[in-house]
């Protein structure tokens, strides 16, 4: 059990955190760009943000736990999305599946499954999350379905139209930063999946999910 009353505020602004699940460390990163149109988008409705955070450089360490020791870049990342009401978790697909860092969260909030706050509510209640994904082959709706699953084991709320994506044409090399323009379609499903998370997330806010004693 952890105590986290202090990250979970009921007050202020409805608040958003991206996560970036590219492989690389650092430069520019087509999963960065759409987790970025996400959050602008999400400001139209009122909730804030700070920078993409990036997995790959931030020295999360492999475990099930919220502190693997020293060196671990979890625990802060975790205060982040704890702090927030809306988790965007952004992915490319690398053979089919969400990248080893997406998993990689995945197995990091498996400690949320025993971890409760001061409400004695599952830590996780009352956030939404969205994914976002990007690649060059077919695979979208399957690592969609593989990190939904996930967050909402965990106690996250997906809303309805949860996921943006925007998948190239097989065996090309055109990243989704370097198109000209956005395609209509992975605009259109942004604007709704930041809509409905901030719908979501303002109605959780205002009326949580009951403990297990109400």
């Amino acid at each position: 059990m952890a105590d986290d009353s202090n990250e979970t505020s009921k007050s202020g602004p409805l608040t958003a955190v991206g996560l970036n699940c590219s492989l690389k460390p650092s430069g520019d990163s087509s999963t960065e760009t759409l987790v970025s149109e996400v959050l602008d988008e999400l400001r139209g409705h009122g909730v804030t943000s700070g920078p993409v955070l990036r997995v790959a450089a931030s020295g999360v360490l492999a475990g099930v736990t919220s502190d693997e020791g020293d060196g671990d870049g979890w625990p802060a990342m975790r205060s982040e999305i704890l702090a927030a009401d809306i988790l965007v978790l952004g992915t490319p697909i690398w053979m089919g599946h969400p990248s080893s860092y997406a998993q990689r969260v995945l197995e990091r909030l498996d400690a949320f499954l025993g971890e409760t706050a001061d409400d004695d509510r599952p830590i996780a209640y009352d956030r939404v999350a969205v994914v976002a994904v990007v690649g060059n082959e077919d695979g979208a709706h399957n690592a969609g379905a593989m990190l939904f699953q996930g967050l909402n084991d965990v106690g996250f709320t997906i809303p309805a139209h949860g996921m943006t994506y925007w998948v190239g044409e097989a065996m090309h090399k055109v990243d989704y930063q370097d198109l000209e323009h956005r395609p209509t379609k992975t605009r259109e499903a942004t604007k709704m999946a930041a809509m409905n998370a901030a719908h979501l997330a303002r109605l959780l806010r205002g009326d949580g999910y009951p403990t297990e004693a109400s």
